[in-house]
């Protein structure tokens, strides 16, 4: 655990350092866009915080070709260099989106060469899903793993509109999911808790607390969609790197030890949890813009978060119950997941108990707004 905390704490350092110094060289030459309509900010801000973030991802990687304890997912370094070839080509077309903004084509086009990359040649992919033992076939893997990590992506990018949101949201369930990787390596027999996955959790864990403090509101530096993009791809593959690639056996409840009703599903359904709210904007974003005949990647100030500032939610307070609903669903489910064990028999409970709490909690404080609109001011 020490060495994860050193990578955490490393990642950190570097990205804050780094978001630091590209804020500063944004204001000097001014390398920032204009105010859009969908925007909520007022003032014009720089967009390149994903560059700071990702020379903080690509140092913590570099260390830990150093560093023993985790030498174990660089024996084989197929994965690890397309998961970094591929992040690459994601920044540079996420900078040049943010700088000239670019078509939708090519950015999606993009998406899916990096997916492609990491899916083909790292052989990262959703080879196994453990309902039933279910071996899926090689073209069926590489279809779904490429467009998972597209889907993800996508996600945590169109819910990138408050100052703090995606990098608060992230670093959220990245902690969550650090915590179910670490545990479900341990349940597994594993010879080492050192993985790839629970590296991939760690290092984004720190590159969300090193950015926080120049996009905390009011914002000095936006990730863009640089970081939003790296931040959703680099989530894909830390859960394609355990879920998707254990043995349906070793998921069997008779054989782990887990509850009939919850031990096969909750090590698929976590990994989904940590990003529900992304996936649900995402979702309805695409139905919505379909339907209004319009492209699924036209932009439009109707996500999530603009629909809470609507209902009279300041900035900050949208964005904390943004962070109450990651962290409610996500607690609950590792909560169930803990709950399965031989030494916690059916007491899963606990964590079915604590989600029903936490979201009426969530329910609560969304629907009913400290702040109201000027229009629901004038109601009767």
């Amino acid at each position: 655990m020490k060495q994860y905390v050193f990578v955490i704490i490393l990642t950190a350092a570097i990205t804050l350092t780094l978001s630091w110094a590209v804020w500063r060289l944004s204001l000097r030459f001014k390398l920032y866009p204009g105010i859009r309509e969908r925007d909520v900010h007022k003032t014009p801000t720089p967009r390149l915080g994903g560059i700071a973030m990702f020379l903080g991802v690509c140092a913590a990687f570099a260390v830990s070709a150093h560093h023993p304890f985790f030498s174990i997912f660089w024996v084989d370094p197929k994965a690890v260099l397309s998961i970094l070839a591929a992040t690459l080509i994601i920044v540079l077309v996420g900078v040049a989106d943010d700088l000239w903004d670019l078509d939708w084509m090519i950015k999606l086009g993009a998406q899916f060469l990096a997916a492609g990359i990491i899916a083909w040649f790292g052989e990262l992919q959703i080879y196994t899903l453990p309902i039933g033992g279910l071996t899926v076939s090689s073209w069926v893997s590489f279809t779904l793993t490429v467009f998972s990590i597209v889907i993800v992506m996508n996600a945590v990018n169109f819910i990138d509109g408050l100052d703090g949101l995606v990098a608060g949201v992230c670093l959220i369930a990245n902690v969550i999911f650090f915590a179910y990787s670490y545990i479900l390596v341990r349940d597994i027999g594993a010879n080492s808790f050192f993985n790839l996955a629970s590296f991939i959790a760690a290092v984004l864990i720190g590159a969300c607390v090193g950015f926080l403090p120049l996009n905390w509101s009011p914002a000095k530096l936006f990730m863009g969609d640089s970081g939003a993009l790296m931040l959703g791809l680099l989530m894909a593959c830390s859960a394609i790197a355990i879920t998707g690639q254990l043995e349906p056996a070793v998921l069997d409840p008779a054989e782990f030890g887990r509850s009939q009703l919850l031990g096969a599903f909750i090590p698929i359904l976590l990994p989904i949890v940590v990003v529900l709210l992304p996936l649900l904007d995402f979702g309805l974003a695409v139905i919505r813009r379909m339907s209004a005949g319009k492209s699924p990647f036209s932009p439009d100030r109707k996500h999530l978060h603009h629909r809470m500032l609507d209902m009279g939610h300041s900035d900050r307070d949208a964005v904390l119950i943004f962070y109450a609903w990651t962290a409610v669903v996500g607690l609950a489910v590792l909560l169930m997941y803990i709950g399965t064990q031989e030494d916690w028999p059916g007491e899963y409970l606990i964590g079915v108990a604590f989600g029903v709490v936490g979201v009426a909690a969530c329910l609560a404080v969304t629907l009913l707004p400290s702040h109201r609109t000027p229009s629901q001011e004038s109601l009767p």
